[in-house]
């Protein structure tokens, strides 16, 4: 049962993380293909994604066992972190390399996705992750 249960959060963290980034790159993709500055357009991206992954992984992958107080604020250093990182990602892959924002969408949202990743499961949601 231990196992199954791995396996299961496993899978909602990724259906939730592949939501997530398709949201970030749709909507990158959306704001600089309307006129956006990359750097704006990227970050305002992956402000809604946050909203949407947050409540996602927080009720449904890790079953709200985590208080707002503890998760939140690492949750959000770590996707501030990751927006800002995207920002300087989407702004030197189009200023300095004239990427497409569809290129300069799918570079932000593997760099993004994977430091969220490694950050959600080692700092953000630990317990969780250690108890089953």
């Amino acid at each position: 049962l231990r196992r199954l249960s791995d396996r299961a959060t496993a899978l909602r963290f990724v259906i939730v993380g592949v939501g997530a980034a398709v949201l970030l790159f749709c909507l990158s993709w959306l704001f600089v293909s309307s006129g956006m500055p990359p750097f704006a357009g990227s970050v305002l991206a992956y402000a809604i994604a946050f909203v949407a992954a947050y409540s996602a992984q927080r009720n449904w992958t890790f079953g709200g066992d985590h208080g707002h107080g503890h998760a939140l604020p690492r949750y959000f250093v770590l996707q501030a972190g990751c927006a800002l990182a995207s920002g300087l990602v989407a702004h030197v892959a189009v200023a300095s390399f004239g990427a497409s924002p569809f290129v300069m969408s799918a570079l932000t949202v593997i760099g993004a996705s994977s430091v969220s990743y490694v950050g959600s499961m080692l700092w953000v949601f630990p317990e969780t992750c250690r108890a089953r």
